[in-house]
């Protein structure tokens, strides 16, 4: 009995040993080999994903928006009494005013010519997020119509970010965001959480609607502010309808009321135009959420479950870095295919038994290392930036990462010698050295896209990182590639 029991704890600890050599890699593969397995399991073709991702529509809509003309002819024909008699249905089931005029209808023209492509691609993003604006729209007994404005303002982008910094699939600025508790830190930009910014967005417009009495100014002040609109009223000498006073208002406000009334025309007779709609692989009724439990990365997620990494991002775009945080007084939650919770509920105890494993190769946890690289460079808000010292780190090194020379470095800085001390921070930017902000470089990392590149450099997009890599297919990055950011 002693011999079978003494057998027992060397085998134990043998085996215990063989799973301590294991890397993460070959622990997540023995892991996975032991999950209940689900036969509905469905793949989300990833081309899919890709396109629908492609930030190019944000930046096409975008574009439209501020540089509408009313003087230029489109070559593209609706007879005239044929798009009245559809303005006139719209307008009678609506609750907006949807009337004829030269300038809408230029607009409609310019946007079924140009942009037929682009809002097919919308109309299968619509399937995900259209159910979810609904509801909310619902329970703020809100006009439908509006889910529209989401299509105007981000191109259903919830990563979506302008020139100005207003950012997700409803373009909030940091400090409305916060006035309608969404959060942002380090870790997570609620801006970008689709459920969570549409609550905020109801609210707002709601308020903008009982401001104004009717929809048009709210919609008016959502872009240009309550205030200016206000201005713009006084100035046309206190009328309330927003035709006569566009000529108040900006360029981009003006345009903004009329490419909102031209989506929804187009959505309504998309059929009439020979507009066909792609289709949705994962429509929002299909998707749930589970609550985490620990800090867990999108890379290690992906791979348990067998889903690609953009599908992650696509469900759950309000993480920062592709890290889900786990902290105390706050919860966190993973939005994932339905067939997918099934199998990360039934093997939730592996998957976490995995993450804690994960982190026994590594020094710092992913919510550490991402504390240390967003302090690595300190807010960018004045001319200075300022690098902090790691472990490791020589002056040669910190000035090849930020374009600079040792001299100028030390210059900057006031050091004589080339010794410096971990923790502390270096000015890595300021007058002297400013104009070399853009010759920085990253080294592609397996399983990296240009999209999961872009988001980890601030005001990066991927158009520019292919226009100044020479890059014409955004697939053929390769580990070891270096690219100029």
């Amino acid at each position: 009995m002693k011999k079978l029991s003494l057998a027992f704890v060397v085998s134990f600890f043998s085996l215990a040993m063989f799973a301590q050599q294991k890397s993460p890699e070959q622990y997540l593969d023995s892991i996975k080999g032991t999950f209940d397995k689900y036969t509905a399991a469905q793949r989300v073709d990833k081309k899919w994903l890709t396109e629908l991702l492609n930030s190019e529509l944000f930046a096409e809509m975008e574009s439209d928006v501020e540089r509408i003309s009313y003087q230029d002819e489109v070559d593209f024909y609706i007879p005239k009494d044929t798009l009245v008699k559809r303005l006139n249905e719209l307008n009678a089931k609506s609750a907006f005013q949807i009337e004829y005029s030269e300038s809408l209808e230029k607009v409609i023209k310019k946007f079924i010519k140009n942009r037929s492509r682009s809002y097919e691609r919308l109309m299968a993003l619509s399937e995900y997020y259209f159910p979810m604006f609904e509801e909310k729209l619902a329970q703020h007994n809100l006009p439908m119509e509006l889910k529209y404005l989401a299509i105007v303002e981000s191109a259903l982008n919830p990563k979506a970010r302008s020139r100005v910094g207003a950012t997700g699939l409803w373009q909030f600025m940091y400090p409305t965001g916060k006035q309608y508790g969404l959060d942002v830190n380090t870790f997570v930009d609620e801006r970008s959480d689709p459920i969570k910014s549409t609550e905020a967005a109801v609210q707002y417009l709601s308020e903008l609607y009982n401001l104004f009495g009717n929809w048009e100014l709210a919609l008016a002040s959502y872009n240009y502010g309550p205030g200016n609109v206000s201005k713009a009223i006084r100035r046309s000498g206190g009328k309330t309808n927003y035709w006569e006073i566009r000529s108040y208002m900006p360029r981009e406000t003006q345009g903004y009321v009329p490419a909102f009334l031209a989506t929804m025309y187009i959505y309504e007779y998309h059929k009439d135009h020979n507009i066909i709609p792609m289709r949705a692989n994962i429509p929002y009724v299909q998707t749930d959420t589970v609550m985490v439990k620990e800090s867990m990365k999108f890379d290690a997620i992906a791979k348990l479950l067998d889903m690609n990494i953009e599908e992650l991002q696509l469900l759950n775009p309000a993480y920062k870095s592709d890290i889900i945080p786990y902290y105390q007084g706050k919860q966190f939650s993973l939005r994932l295919p339905l067939d997918k919770i099934a199998v990360f509920t039934a093997n939730e105890e592996k998957i976490y038994d995995y993450f804690a494993y994960e982190k026994t190769f590594s020094k710092e946890s992913p919510i550490e290392q991402l504390i240390e690289e967003s302090n690595a460079i300190a807010s960018t808000s004045s001319s200075n930036r300022y690098h902090t010292i790691r472990r490791g780190e020589s002056l040669g090194k910190i000035a090849q990462k930020y374009g600079m020379s040792v001299t100028q470095l030390k210059k900057l800085n006031g050091i004589r010698g080339n010794t410096i001390v971990a923790g502390k921070k270096l000015k890595v930017s300021g007058t002297q050295v400013a104009s070399t902000s853009s010759n920085r470089y990253y080294t592609v990392r397996r399983g990296d896209t240009l999209s999961s590149i872009a988001k980890k450099h601030r005001n990066v997009s991927v158009a520019q990182l292919m226009k100044k890599n020479n890059i014409k297919n955004a697939k053929s990055i390769r580990p070891g590639m270096k690219l100029k950011i």
